[in-house]
């Protein structure tokens, strides 16, 4: 039996218990989590912002070490360290194979919706986001598994599985941030402190920050904001006045609300970028005139996974790391182990924090 945090329906308070685990099938890999970072999409898998089969054990940003391989796996060894791939691409669908959109895999999700394990009473127990990582082990597929470069605390590592590739990506494939342009960043949470960092590491000049909170200014200014902002209804006309009144040539969106949604974009001058990362409800619309889009000329689009490729950019975030560029720790508030899941879920519903880090 192993340990974990189960989601016994949508909406339904997490709870603490033992989990039969199976041994790894054909193709599968278990992996002995060293850490799982807590998301605020496992927050809308939990409240059904995000579909998920329930019961759950949700979590899909970690880190391990192989224990077990099953029949045909090669890509990797009982030893292993490894960092969870919660969207791993299938390489042969129209968006892998023909437009090289690995991010977009029409198959990545596959797995959250097939039992993995069950519950002490018998119950089918289905992965979140197909990997399961708020346990003491999780069974995954071998192409959900990314070998962990050298140089990069295992602990640590946790956080590149989700948040520092969107926030790299984000910055470096979706808004393709330039050298000397200003980029206001709203929402300081884990993504948003990886946004921050990874604009830094672009050679971004003017860096705003923007939250409700203003506890987090401090964390916003330790990953490379260089001003800080407390959401308002006046943040866009004081995001101009901070870039010569133009606005900036980069907005990213870390939150997933209309209103934020609305204020990034405004924020950003003629021809400016704003690039959305937060996931929002079905329900909120976000509203343009078409003068104003033709007279703005700005461009708004989606952002998934950081629009990332993670077997080419897990390499390179390594080597930031390694070089001491991207500061891995400047992300993580709270080091917790399994049953403070839930009241993570609670300081994130607050605002409150940058990323928690469950340390098994």
């Amino acid at each position: 039996m192993v340990r974990a945090v189960v989601l016994p329906a949508v909406n339904a308070p997490l709870e603490p218990a033992e989990i039969d685990l199976p041994e790894p099938g054909p193709g599968q890999v278990r992996v002995r989590l060293a850490a799982a970072g807590v998301c605020h999409s496992d927050l809308s898998l939990s409240n059904g912002t995000l579909r998920q089969p329930a019961p759950a054990v949700l979590g899909h940003e970690g880190a391990g070490t192989v224990t077990a391989v099953g029949e045909g796996v090669t890509a990797v060894s009982p030893g292993d360290e490894v960092v969870l791939n919660w969207a791993p691409p299938c390489g042969s669908c129209h968006f892998c194979a023909r437009l090289g959109e690995p991010w977009l895999c029409a198959e990545a999700g596959a797995a959250a919706a097939v039992p993995y394990a069950r519950t002490a009473d018998g119950r089918d127990l289905y992965p979140g986001l197909g990997t399961a990582a708020f346990a003491e082990e999780t069974v995954v597929s071998e192409r959900a598994v990314l070998p962990l470069p050298g140089g990069v605390p295992l602990a640590d590592a946790a956080l590149l599985g989700c948040a520092v590739l969107t926030g790299y990506g984000a910055v470096h494939h979706s808004a393709r941030v330039r050298e000397g342009e200003s980029v206001a960043v709203f929402g300081v949470g884990g993504v948003g402190l990886a946004v921050l960092q990874s604009a830094r590491i672009a050679g971004a000049g003017t860096i705003v920050a923007v939250d409700v909170s203003p506890e987090k200014e401090e964390l916003a200014r330790r990953a490379g904001a260089t001003d800080f902002l407390l959401a308002s209804d006046t943040t866009a006309r004081e995001v101009r006045g901070l870039t010569g009144g133009l606005g900036a040539d980069v907005a990213v969106e870390c939150v997933g609300r209309a209103e934020t949604i609305r204020a990034a974009w405004s924020s950003t001058r003629r021809g400016g970028r704003t690039s959305v990362v937060g996931i929002g409800g079905r329900d909120q619309q976000v509203s343009f005139s078409p003068l104003e889009i033709f007279h703005f000329a700005r461009t708004l689009s989606g952002c998934v996974y950081g629009n990332c490729d993670p077997a080419r950019d897990l390499p390179v975030l390594a080597e930031h790391v390694r070089a001491g560029r991207l500061d891995l720790d400047a992300l993580v508030t709270d080091r917790i182990g399994l049953d403070g899941v839930p009241a993570a879920f609670e300081a994130m519903l607050a605002g409150r924090g940058g990323r928690t880090l469950v340390v098994f």
